[in-house]
């Protein structure tokens, strides 16, 4: 297994335990997130502090039980492929989500210095709408 999966792999993991500070340490101090259009928190935010302030904060607060369960992880040396499923209730509407999702990272020497997501925004947003 290469750096760079184990570094992804370990932020899934972080994730899963609920450990914020676990995820953010995968990226680097200038690394760009890009949430998909059409996805509630999209744009591109830079640095781990805005990631965290945009993405993680408000999944955090507007979510219960909000988890990206990956099914697999996919090796490209400096980029990492992982597809699964985003999980949970949207506390505005009580709906919840278990919609696919495919996350696109670029690595150098286990840090990320992009992520992109993608995903079915058009699911997405019916758990938005009351």
């Amino acid at each position: 297994m290469s750096k760079n999966l184990e570094a992804v792999r370990a932020s899934y993991e972080a994730s899963a335990a609920g450990d914020i500070n676990g995820i953010l340490a995968l990226l680097g101090p200038d690394a760009e997130w890009t949430e998909m259009a059409g996805f509630p928190y999209a744009g591109t935010y830079v640095g781990p502090q805005n990631v965290l302030e945009k993405v993680f904060g408000r999944l955090g607060s507007e979510w219960d039980n909000y988890q990206a369960v990956p099914e697999a992880y996919v090796d490209g040396g400096d980029t990492i492929v992982v597809y699964g499923n985003y999980r949970g209730t949207y506390l505005a509407t009580g709906k919840y989500m278990d919609v696919r999702f495919t996350h696109v990272w670029q690595l150098e020497g286990g840090v990320a210095k992009r992520f992109e997501q993608f995903t079915d925004t058009a699911l997405v947003q019916e758990v938005l709408r009351p």
